[in-house]
């Protein structure tokens, strides 16, 4: 089989090696192209020594990126002493659904072990506000994709000027998203070049109570009025936190 290789190309080559960037295409994934972004540093005494890979995609969760790596040093193992590169490519565009499923097998044991810890810290609920998104639909993806790879579920609010960003789920996961959020270059600066998001307010951070709904999915809203946005609080039964922390926003 050939690779569907979208991408070859040399990054860096001097006395310690060379590095050079792999995209692969894998077809027919539940449905879905997913490109494969594959780094790797080839030692000099390559291939005696095994190379280093770096695994990334946008349509994976990091730690499926980790396990498709794992995968990948497990085999190039087996061919140590012998270029391996094209052979590692060939079967990663092979073996990659399977390896996802097998990923996501682990993950629901290990869910199920912990959910006993999670129950124990119960639903927490995060309330965030952002003073601009510049690269808007860029943004907008990596909140969607975040809250997904974390099973978040609620809502990215906009109103005019006014971004609000309400999440509901595990304790731990909310503090990761929080990590993600502050550490990420997930917008552009004024020039256009990638930055961290630094005008982000922490609002609220609580368990969530008796008397509030527990949002389903998570999705992104635009409001036209500010009643609109209060029904939306109002239904989930979250007036206070509406009433406390929306208001002062408008001056």
């Amino acid at each position: 089989m050939k690779p569907l290789v979208s991408a070859w190309s040399t990054i860096n080559q001097e006395t310690h090696g060379i590095t050079f960037r792999i995209q692969v295409s894998v077809k027919e994934l539940l449905d879905t192209d997913v490109l494969l972004k594959l780094l790797f540093h080839l030692p000099v005494n390559y291939p005696s020594i095994l190379p280093d890979i770096s695994v990334s995609s946008d349509q994976l969760t990091r730690a499926q990126c980790m396990d498709v790596k794992d995968k990948l040093l497990e085999q190039a193992k087996k061919h140590l002493s012998e270029p391996m590169v094209h052979e590692l490519v060939l079967w990663i565009q092979q073996h990659l659904k399977y390896i996802i499923r097998q990923s996501a097998a682990v993950y629901s044991e290990k869910n199920t072990l912990s959910r006993g810890a999670s129950t124990e810290d119960g639903i927490w609920m995060l309330f965030l506000h952002l003073d601009h998104m510049r690269a808007k639909a860029k943004y907008v993806k990596t909140v969607e994709k975040w809250a997904s790879d974390l099973r978040l579920t609620g809502r990215l609010m906009f109103m005019g000027k006014i971004i609000l960003i309400l999440l509901q789920g595990d304790r731990s996961n909310i503090k990761e998203y929080l990590i993600l959020q502050k550490t990420s270059k997930v917008d552009v600066d004024s020039s256009g070049r990638k930055c961290k998001e630094k005008m982000i307010s922490v609002l609220c951070e609580t368990k969530v109570q008796s008397q509030h709904t527990r949002f389903q999915t998570f999705e992104v809203k635009d409001y036209s009025t500010l009643d609109e946005l209060q029904k939306e609080f109002e239904a989930a039964g979250l007036t206070t936190l509406f009433s406390e922390f929306v208001p002062p926003l408008l001056k």
